[in-house]
């Protein structure tokens, strides 16, 4: 099981640039207020101490994918949506330079927002460069909704783990699961892996 307070200093894993851990630490801070959530209430839901939320609120920790699964659980959102916050003059467009990539300080996956950033839709689209040797484990029984996902690899082989079944993923390949099952990713191959991640929520994002 993965330590909340994990957070591997490997040079080979780069912290993500500064704004990246302020743009959450805001964005955490509004869905928080949004809910009218204390820090001791959000911390029993998330299952994340009250210390660590305070941390990541001012900006001062760069938070892993799992600590990020848990808030978004406790939230009632998705994990995507802890990065950026929809706006009525969004636009439809966004070009890949201009795609926010975020690495998760445990496991060294990078996490790339291909979905225009802003714009209210229920699709989430994200692309996932998944080192070699690197497993993430997802604890997101809590959630109340099922939010449905499916994983596309587009490069080299993953074994995703749902609620105890194993699927072996090679490129080319699609896997529908929803969020509120226990998920784990694993690369157990000598070449990293990439997969897109298409997510429906079913509502607008919040």
């Amino acid at each position: 099981m993965l330590d909340e307070n994990s957070n591997m200093k490997d040079p080979a894993y780069p912290p993500p640039p500064p704004d990246i851990n302020q743009r959450i630490a805001d964005r955490l801070r509004a869905l928080r207020g949004e809910r009218g959530l204390s820090l001791d209430v959000l911390a029993k839901k998330s299952d994340v101490s009250r210390s660590m939320i305070s941390l990541i609120e001012r900006g001062e920790t760069s938070p892993t994918a799992v600590v990020l699964d848990k808030l978004a659980c406790g939230l009632g959102v998705t994990l995507a949506s802890l990065f950026e916050a929809p706006r009525p003059d969004a636009s439809p467009l966004v070009r890949q330079a201009e795609q926010l990539q975020w690495t998760d300080p445990q496991s060294g996956y990078t996490r790339r927002n291909i979905s225009p950033p802003h714009f209210r839709s229920p699709l989430q689209i994200v692309q996932i460069d998944f080192p070699a040797g690197a497993t993430v484990t997802y604890e997101a029984g809590r959630r109340e909704v099922g939010i449905q996902q499916q994983v596309w690899m587009l490069a080299g082989c993953m074994e995703v783990i749902v609620d105890g079944n194993e699927h072996r993923l090679l490129a080319g390949d699609c896997l529908a699961m929803r969020e509120n099952q226990h998920i784990v990713y694993r690369n157990t191959s000598a070449l990293a892996a990439r997969y897109a991640v298409v997510v429906n929520t079913g509502f607008l994002t919040s």
